[in-house]
């Protein structure tokens, strides 16, 4: 049953139109329109909805309960080491003994309740589309050293009864967010999700893999496309990495130079 499409908040619609309404006018004007956007429409936190001090952000209460991914991290998995081992570039143990099919992965934060959790469900669930803009926005900066080597960014897609059903790619939306922040362009049409996979919400990790065998191509007309170019697989969470894999291993087999992951959130 398709569900019915939640209306998006009126006052930030209302606000991002009014802002926007400014954009194309000389820079002191923009200046001035943006504070009366802000008089009108006063900053507020992602998360909770408490001021804050500017538009597309989180408010100091939000922010300190965001467990970020920052260094010292396995540079293949992009996990956090529970202790600073002195040296950048180490593998953790999983890494060596299970490595992944993708080259290296990065994320903003660790997946937990709390803000987190609940700007992403805002943006999957929620129609909030706004919120892909600033997310993809610090996934840009958790990204950078994969970023820089990147060629494009592929969104993870959605098999397309659950497209139909859902009506949009958060995975996509955030993608754009990250090219707009990054420069690296977005090539969401050259891999494809033939197989409509259950929800991994309850599969072991095993499971998970076995449920995304088989579950991406690279369309036949764009393997050109894929061929020797670095490409940063893009979505909003990553749990056991089952889905990744499977996406990066059918850009390998069209024979792409390496695939890096970037996404939002990850479980630890």
């Amino acid at each position: 049953m398709i569900r019915a499409r939640r209306a998006s908040d009126p006052f930030t619609v209302a606000g991002a139109m009014l802002r926007s309404a400014f954009g194309s006018i000389a820079p002191p004007l923009r200046l001035a329109g943006r504070a009366a956007a802000d008089l009108v429409f006063p900053p507020s936190c992602l998360s909770c909805r408490q001021a804050t001090a500017a538009h597309g952000s989180l408010c100091a209460a939000c922010w300190s309960k965001v467990r970020f991914i920052e260094r010292p991290f396995c540079e293949r998995l992009g996990v956090p080491f529970a202790v600073d081992l002195g040296d950048e570039g180490l593998l953790s143990p999983d890494a060596v003994a299970n490595p992944p099919v993708y080259e290296r992965a990065r994320a903003v934060a660790q997946f937990e309740d709390g803000p987190v959790r609940h700007l992403i469900h805002r943006l999957k669930y929620g129609d909030r589309m706004e919120l892909a803009k600033p997310l993809g926005a610090w996934m840009a900066r958790a990204g950078a050293d994969i970023l820089n080597d990147a060629d494009c960014l592929m969104p993870i897609p959605l098999h397309r009864g659950r497209l139909f059903s859902r009506r949009f790619n958060q995975a996509q939306a955030m993608a754009q967010a990250v090219s707009a922040a990054s420069g690296v362009p977005v090539d969401p049409l050259c891999l494809e999700r033939v197989k409509p996979t259950q929800s991994q919400v309850r599969l072991t990790k095993s499971q998970r893999a076995l449920n995304m065998q088989g579950a991406f191509r690279v369309k036949e007309e764009t393997i050109a496309q894929v061929e020797g170019r670095a490409i940063v697989l893009v979505d909003d969470v990553m749990t056991s990495g089952a889905t990744v894999n499977a996406a990066a291993r059918a850009l390998l087999r069209a024979k792409a130079e390496r695939v890096d992951v970037l996404v939002f959130a990850r479980v630890i």
